[in-house]
């Protein structure tokens, strides 16, 4: 095709009602007061940029001028930046407070609020007055998410009619104002399988999935096979209206989710409850097509069938995963290298969207509780600032149309291989990890294995810190694009008779490994401790607070950090705490847990704060931030800080094992070498990108719920990461996995 695809962005911007309760996406990302957003949108490259003129906010301000003019200036920010925006009127919502998608003048409403903003920006081409009808109409009026949780189908149709009339209404007085402004009709995209038992349910669905641009396109006609059904529900003249007046439907908006696609199964006891539900049609099982073997047919498949149906150019304008960093990245990557491919075959497609650019909150409830659930997109919004993740650089490099090199595109995502990254069938450099024998090496190497990260992992006979000439050749002959340095000496109180010994691993072989590196051009990771301060600071401790280390192992590490904040290169200073983990019995917990499961007392500084880290959310947490290319220093521990006794007995009391039984020492009473600060809880100023201590706690206990007491070190080598992974794994935001019940 003569003209480039193109790249649009998209920032989340629901604002749903659920009971009395509006929520806005970009008042929890802090957009609402950052116009400086925009200009980070337009260095990516972006030709277009899906933004909200939303009917709830202007109907919520006592005066709306003010509202107006804030959105005046930044469309014309937009503009200078050579950005075209594409207009959306309500997002997800069900209007004002006075109306709702089953109300008789919701359609007439939004058309009124598109007359007034067609008036103000007469000069915008692209609008989208409905964002995916049919998926709001499913979860306000089939399944009762959203307000006005109604759950029968006649409210379904009805509210989707009503929003396809809002659509029809709006754009007919968008064009009174501007004649050649385009149509983009979003609409969420996938296709269902099933068993042979559930077909009659999956061609159901197959054939409501079209229905919001079959009403648009006029498709929706006496013939269709949804008529009689909708018109013995009494819509049968609204439905004549609309056939025989259609409304010019300019592209066709394609949001596909990896959750998109559904596979339905009459087998339901091989499902947990809450994946199964009934229709008139029977009991089923509603779970991702995508976990089962060849039922998916993706981005391709969805992309193939609305040109065959329709022949209306078409935009991806929803491309996001909800995954690790490297999953986001292969997911955008297959998007567009898919979008180009079809391209060339004859296939319409005008944009790509890289979708959640500030990320967004609570989709993983539907946005129906306020947990405050964050999920990252192209920038990360849990710092000061918006902090760019190494999709931003996948964005400017496709946008410049270049090729993507980044290491862990190698490999394709997850889904192509049900769960673990397919092999790379090419050489490709590695990500090196150092500490084949400890907690945190296998770890790694571990999670590196879950996500399809080609990594090599050493020990100390491969690789020997005080040995130059080792350094040198493991990285010439590996070639690592990344280092994580997990050896070094970790016994606290045995530094105090070993400062040398201790000092040269931690100090000397870092630092020596840290300048390799550099000289290489390698990004290099090492760990820290919350042992470099002397606990006296009153609050927990931040990246900018200067050390004051009371051991000789605190010491040393304390000197690496600073050696490393001033040496050049790519240095990733991660300082973390008190490692817990199911997956390795060297640890407080599992020790703990042993103990209180044999009936045993166990003693707990009372009197010490620390903050405990979970392994797996360090890991994943920490190869994030690899990839993403970040440097300095970072606290990464689970936000939370508590003494070693209080830690004990919420373990305890979540296992439900004998917490009496745990003792309470102050730490004169422990027989500690080495002193410990009494209060070392850390936070970050630079952003908290690791979970509660609450959750991971959490996590923790359910793991080991119907594990044996004591795993070996080693064992289910991927396990360490395995758990983080698998709770993001499911592709997107949960509007695309809710369980689907039809009245």
């Amino acid at each position: 095709m003569s003209v480039p695809l193109a790249l649009w962005g998209g920032a989340e911007c629901t604002i749903n009602r659920v009971g009395d309760r509006y929520r806005d996406q970009l008042v929890l990302t802090g957009h609402d007061i950052r116009p400086t957003d925009l200009d980070r949108f337009a260095d990516l490259g972006l030709e277009a940029l899906r933004y909200p003129l939303l009917w709830e906010t202007f109907a919520k301000a006592r005066d709306p001028e003010p509202l107006w003019a804030w959105h005046g200036e930044r469309l014309d920010r937009l503009q200078m930046r050579g950005i075209k925006p594409i207009i959306g009127l309500i997002h997800h919502g069900s209007g004002p407070a006075t109306t709702n998608i089953l109300a008789s003048d919701f359609a007439t409403g939004l058309a009124d609020h598109a007359r007034e903003a067609a008036r103000r920006f007469s000069w915008i081409d692209d609008w989208t007055p409905v964002n995916e009808p049919l998926t709001t109409a499913r979860f306000s009026a089939l399944y009762g998410h959203w307000y006005p949780h109604a759950r029968d189908e006649r409210s379904f149709w009805l509210g989707l009619l009503n929003q396809i009339d809002g659509v029809r209404l709006s754009m007919a007085a968008i064009r009174a104002v501007n004649p050649g402004a385009r149509l983009i009709q979003t609409e969420d995209m996938g296709n269902t399988a099933s068993t042979t038992e559930c077909a009659d349910q999956a061609a159901f669905d197959n054939l409501r999935r079209w229905a919001s641009w079959d009403m648009l396109a006029g498709k929706f006609a006496p013939d269709h096979p949804f008529w009689p059904r909708l018109a013995a529900m009494g819509f049968e003249a609204r439905l004549e209206a609309m056939a025989t007046s259609p409304c010019r439907l300019d592209v066709l908006g394609l949001n596909h989710y990896l959750t998109s696609d559904r596979y339905l199964d009459h087998r339901l006891e091989r499902y947990p409850a809450a994946a199964t539900g009934s229709s008139p049609l029977g009991a089923y099982a509603d779970i991702e097509a995508v976990r089962i073997p060849g039922c998916s047919r993706g981005i391709e498949g969805a992309l193939r069938e609305s040109w065959e149906r329709y022949q209306i150019p078409i935009a991806l304008t929803e491309v996001h995963n909800g995954c690790t960093r490297e999953e986001q990245m292969r997911w955008l990557k297959e998007a567009w290298d898919t979008a180009v491919r079809l391209r060339s075959e004859g296939v319409a497609i005008e944009a790509v969207t890289p979708w959640s650019l500030l990320g967004s909150f609570d989709w993983n409830s539907l946005l129906t509780c306020e947990a405050n659930h964050y999920e990252s997109g192209v920038f990360d919004m849990r710092g000061p600032a918006p902090r760019p993740t190494a999709l931003a650089p996948l964005i400017k490099t496709l946008a410049a149309g270049k090729q993507a090199l980044h290491p862990v595109l190698d490999r394709t995502g997850w889904w192509r291989s049900h769960g673990r990254a397919a092999p790379n069938k090419t050489p490709t450099p590695p990500l090196l990890i150092l500490g084949a024998t400890g907690t945190l090496g296998q770890a790694f190497a571990g999670g590196c294995r879950l996500r399809g990260i080609d990594h090599v992992l050493t020990d100390r006979q491969q690789l020997d810190l005080l040995d130059p000439a080792s350094v040198n050749r493991v990285l010439d002959d590996v070639m690592p694009w990344a280092v994580i340095n997990c050896a070094g000496w970790v016994r606290v109180d045995e530094a105090e008779r070993n400062a040398q010994a201790c000092d040269a691993a931690n100090y000397t072989g870092s630092v020596a490994l840290a300048a390799a590196c550099c000289a290489r051009d390698i990004h290099y990771t090492g760990f820290s401790s919350d042992l470099v301060f002397d606990g006296l600071k009153g609050r927990p401790y931040v990246e900018s607070d200067p050390p004051a280390p009371l051991s000789v192992y605190g010491s040393g590490k304390a000197k690496v950090d600073d050696a490393l904040r001033s040496a050049p290169g790519r240095a990733l200073i991660i300082r973390t705490a008190s490692f817990f983990s199911p997956f390795d019995t060297h640890n407080f917990a599992m020790h703990l847990v042993a103990s209180l499961r044999q009936g045993q007392p166990f003693m707990a500084a009372s009197d010490v704060v620390t903050s405990p880290t979970y392994v797996p959310d360090l890991v994943r947490t920490t190869l994030d931030l690899i990839i993403d290319d970040e440097i300095g220093l970072w606290h990464l521990v689970n936000d939370g800080a508590l003494s070693w006794y209080d830690f004990a007995v919420e373990i305890a009391q979540a296992m439900r094992l004998p917490a009496q039984l745990i003792i309470a020492k102050r730490a004169e009473e422990m027989s500690w070498s080495a002193r410990r600060p009494l209060h070392a809880g850390m936070t970050s100023e630079r952003g908290l990108i690791m979970p509660p201590l609450a959750c991971a706690i959490e996590r923790f206990v359910n793991e080991l719920g119907g594990a044996s007491p004591i795993r070996e070190r080693g064992e289910e080598a991927g396990d360490a990461e395995r758990v983080a992974h698998a709770e993001a794994s499911n592709g997107g935001s949960a509007c695309h996995a809710m369980l689907e019940e039809e009245a």
